[in-house]
């Protein structure tokens, strides 16, 4: 039985600073009205009681008893255990046991990870991952990938990774934590210190001579690159390319360990006409031997699967015929060692719902 035509409900929530968004998911689709509470952030007992009057309103809005709970809540945390460690944008889950606390609420399991992997998953299921696949196919292409290693820009630089269908997390429940590898621009410093909204605005302020304060927001940033709004053009595109820089370095060093597709997600993708060059010359550079020689930066080659001619080039890549020894039968391959990367097919929330829907099946299936 595949995801989309499991009958089994699982109550999925959307944990905001400000607000619980909860609601129902059954075959991959929404199917209660979303209820929407304060999170009560500066309160434990009253936050709690939002999940549980949260849920329980959305359990009764359905005919069948749900199969589970399953969601993302912000790290860190023992995930595996349901227990919330320090969240910074929800200080009161210091030390929360949150799973155990619901599973005693609601006598049902529940499943929580943080939503760089689920939003991961969900395009692995239903996004990037099949629509690269089924290019492949509609190209007359044997090449097809199996695994998905995907990144979130926006205040923070996350990522998770999907291995042939399952969520890969780690033994301490923190793969793909890219966010604090060391930064390309800033080598004393994580990556994140170069790739997120607050490098996007500290870049343009630093050009423009700015208090990093008073810079614009990255959306008005973005505008300014693309000459819809006035400001300082150059500074604007320097702040985006710096940041694809520092994507581009930290991506060429994860994905040499995981060699797969690359789904980018966050609302700073949505300036990724102005970053995805600079990440692919990063990408597709070159690194330095000790003699001083140049080697390729990657065994693959990038592409961008949002450009026509690098889409073309990367479902091209390069068939060849090979005769069986001893046989008249021959059999095609591709030998060519090269990975996608492209924009997030679905919105980063239904992302991440299908992607915990997706867990606790594959959790209740084990």
């Amino acid at each position: 039985m595949t995801k989309t035509d499991d009958q089994r409900i699982v109550l999925t929530l959307d944990a905001g600073g400000t607000n619980f968004v909860f609601s129902a998911m059954q075959a991959n689709k929404e199917i209660a009205t979303p209820v929407r509470l304060p999170a009560n952030a500066h309160d434990l007992d009253k936050s709690l009681e939002s999940m549980v009057a949260g849920f329980s309103q959305v359990i009764d809005q359905l005919d069948t008893r749900p199969a589970a709970i399953s969601f993302a809540f912000p790290g860190p945390a023992d995930y595996p255990r349901g227990i919330i460690v320090a969240p910074p944008n929800l200080k009161v889950y210091h030390g929360v046991a949150l799973g155990p606390f619901l599973e005693d609420k609601f006598d049902m399991p529940v499943y929580i990870n943080n939503d760089g992997d689920l939003f991961v998953y969900g395009e692995a299921i239903a996004g990037f991952l099949p629509k690269v696949n089924k290019m492949l196919e509609d190209a007359g292409s044997p090449k097809r990938f199996n695994k998905l290693f995907g990144i979130t820009l926006g205040t923070g630089f996350g990522g998770g990774i999907v291995a042939d269908g399952e969520l890969y997390i780690g033994d301490n429940s923190t793969a793909g934590e890219i966010w604090i590898t060391r930064s390309k621009r800033h080598p004393k410093c994580f990556a994140e210190e170069g790739v997120s909204i607050r490098a996007v605005k500290g870049t343009y302020a630093r050009i423009t001579g700015i208090d990093p304060a008073d810079a614009p927001e990255p959306r008005d940033i973005y505008e300014i690159g693309t000459g819809k709004h006035d400001g300082n053009k150059d500074a604007a595109l320097q702040a985006f390319a710096e940041l694809g820089e520092c994507v581009g370095d930290a991506l060429a060093n994860a994905i040499s360990l995981l060699d797969c597709p690359i789904v980018i997600g966050g609302g700073l993708s949505a300036a990724y006409p102005l970053f995805i060059d600079s990440v692919l010359k990063e990408m597709n550079g070159t690194i330095d031997s000790l003699a001083g020689d140049k080697l390729p930066r990657m065994v693959q080659k990038s592409f961008d699967l949002e450009d026509p001619e690098d889409k073309k080039r990367f479902m091209q890549g390069d068939i060849k015929e090979v005769q069986v020894p001893g046989t008249q039968k021959t059999i095609k391959y591709d030998p060519m060692k090269r990975l996608g990367l492209g924009r997030a097919v679905l919105d980063t929330s239904q992302a991440i719902s299908i992607g915990a829907y997706a867990f606790a099946l594959s959790q209740l299936d084990q």
